[in-house]
């Protein structure tokens, strides 16, 4: 059985500054729940307890610990509210361990005589409908995949023993009724990082550190649509790898800039 994210969020708890969501088996990655799941939860439980409607300008995420299935506790606090952007810090709770720290970064629009600088969309050599996708198999991909579907482009996919130090994916949401704003900070930590094609075998990796950066969000987002996701990583020693990524809207638009930490073990 599986529970889609806007069921999860419509059973959300609210009491003063926490936020408490009951998050299932079938969000899991490896031990612990989804990365751009408990992300994307911050980011709703700091706007139900400050009432912030400015727009998402960053998203600063650090791993603490494993969540398991159940219930997770989000506890908010205002850092600091200025004329036109304001920072929100979100701890993560599991029975009653602190799992996650995250920073929320809002802002208004504000008048500016720059010209406007967007960056050159690229589309993937290959077609989505001329791709296989990336199945669901019990025990061996990570249960979150019952709720993403991904189509490797470039790159390759896990474990394959084709190296690879960057991938080109096409990635949606089956879940239609998630705002756009929760859809691109889930969708923005969905795969899994490029250099698990070097390996022949299943090896654990964990993100230590995430940050995402979001330019204003177009309004016509199609939320149905495949997305587009470009990672490369940009250096890798002692276990750890730097990367970064690109999400782009269906209709080619910059949706999100990403930098990560991953821990390899292997």
């Amino acid at each position: 059985m599986t529970v889609a994210l806007s069921e999860i969020l419509s059973n959300r708890r609210l009491n003063g500054d926490t936020v408490t969501f009951t998050a299932t088996d079938d969000w899991t990655q490896g031990r612990t729940m989804f990365g751009g799941f408990l992300s994307a939860l911050a980011v709703v439980a700091m706007r139900d307890t400050l009432g912030i409607d400015m727009p998402l300008r960053a998203l600063q995420t650090n791993f603490v610990g494993p969540v398991p299935a159940g219930d997770v506790v989000y506890r908010t606090r205002l850092l600091r509210q200025g004329k036109s952007v304001s920072q929100v810090q979100c701890e993560i709770y599991s029975d009653e361990t602190l799992a996650g720290l995250v920073v929320g970064v809002f802002g208004a629009p504000r008048d500016t005589a720059l010209p406007l600088l967007t960056p050159e969309h690229k589309p993937l050599p290959k077609l989505v409908d001329d791709i296989p996708a990336l199945p669901f198999i019990p025990k061996i991909t990570p249960n979150f995949l019952q709720h993403i579907e991904m189509r490797w482009a470039l790159g390759s996919i896990p474990y394959m023993g084709t190296p690879f130090w960057e991938s080109g994916i096409y990635i949606r949401s089956i879940d239609k009724n998630l705002s756009p704003e929760v859809l691109i900070v889930m969708l923005s930590d969905g795969p899994p990082t490029p250099c698990l094609s070097h390996f022949k075998g299943p090896v654990m990796a964990s993100s230590v550190s995430w940050s995402l950066e979001l330019p204003p969000l177009p309004k016509d987002i199609n939320s149905d649509g495949w997305f587009q996701i470009d990672m490369e990583t940009k250096a890798g020693a002692q276990g750890y790898v730097n990367q970064t990524a690109k999400l782009w809207t269906p209709n080619g638009q910059l949706a999100s800039l990403g930098y990560q930490v991953v821990a390899v073990y292997g």
